[in-house]
């Protein structure tokens, strides 16, 4: 004989259900059966193959011991990497340190090994994640960022996390900051810069200008050089509104395209310092700033979360770029 207490994350499924998930060994009719005979029983007493499970109910099964075996599962983010930075964790939220290079969603190039991916697998290794509940919420992000873009990524456990931050983010009341390096020292040491992005599907690409037209939508971009040395500049940059390659395309607008950025810069500028091959880019802040209610999150406001080892702040402050 075996017990099994249910858990938050089982509660409020069938009997029946939570029977054919945790023991796929166990046939359906030998299943029924042995509710029917009180070889499965719930609380120690008779279980109904309907019955709705509650948060510590005690599942006893006087089943043999070879039902109690698993078939492995087959889900395609299984097969995703298992490396992920947790910047915080909460019952609610699930905030990451995406790595360059690795994409925030799959696209036609790159199925499985996702930063979403790779937040499932975790999630589902622990249980918070059950697919194969048909109530089951699946975990989402908050906010994307490009590729060839490291930093903090939100993702949501439960539906109405999700709900809560996709309003915030639409209301401002997320800031998210942003570290990079520019060829150059802007003019004015700090500002907002606003103007209008259009965007290239063919070209993957996006540009910048400071009339409107029907097509084109408005972006704004605070920034702050923090320090300047050897013709580049640290800048501080937060985004006022989330638009494709915002950040890249406005700086070079400005006449400071990011280190690295043979897209929106020019590999002849890039050459003069050293020939990078990746944009120094890095969303390293996140900062709750609610103005309004936000539910179970609450808790959250005025938190803000940082990562403290971005890849090229040290190098800059000891002019070794």
């Amino acid at each position: 004989m075996k017990e099994f207490t249910i858990k938050k994350n089982d509660a409020g499924q069938r009997l029946d259900k939570y029977l054919t998930k945790s023991f796929p060994l166990l046939p359906q009719s030998l299943m029924y059966k042995y509710i029917r005979s009180k070889r499965i029983k719930v609380n120690g007493k008779r279980g109904e193959i309907s019955y709705k499970l509650q948060e510590n109910d005690v599942i006893s099964l006087y089943i043999n011991d070879e039902f109690f075996g698993s078939k492995e599962p087959k889900y395609d983010f299984l097969s995703a990497g298992k490396s992920l930075k947790i910047v915080y964790e909460d019952e609610n939220i699930l905030l990451c340190d995406k790595p360059q290079g690795l994409l925030s969603h799959p696209n036609e190039g790159e199925y499985n090994d996702t930063a979403i991916s790779r937040i499932k697998r975790y999630l589902y290794e622990k249980k918070e994640y059950l697919p194969d509940d048909e109530m089951s919420f699946t975990p989402a992000l908050v906010n994307r960022i490009d590729r060839n873009t490291s930093g903090i990524i939100i993702a949501a456990k439960n539906a109405e996390a999700l709900r809560i931050l996709n309003e915030k983010l639409k209301q401002r009341e997320l800031h998210k900051l942003y570290l990079c390096v520019v060829i150059g020292t802007p003019k004015q040491k700090e500002g907002i810069l606003k103007d209008y992005l259009q965007k290239n599907e063919k070209q993957n690409k996006v540009y910048v200008s400071d009339k409107k037209t029907s097509d084109s939508k408005e972006i704004a971009t605070k920034y702050k050089v923090l320090s300047s040395k050897n013709g580049l500049s640290l800048v501080e940059i937060e985004l006022l509104t989330g638009r494709t390659h915002q950040i890249r395309a406005h700086m070079s607008s400005l006449g400071h395209p990011l280190l690295g950025d043979g897209k929106y810069g020019t590999n002849e500028q890039n050459k003069k310092f050293g020939g990078y091959k990746k944009q120094f880019l890095y969303s390293y802040k996140l900062v709750f700033d609610f103005t309004t209610d936000a539910g179970i999150l609450n808790y959250l406001n005025h938190k803000e979360f940082q990562v403290e080892d971005v890849w090229f702040k040290d190098e800059f402050l000891n002019g070794k770029l």
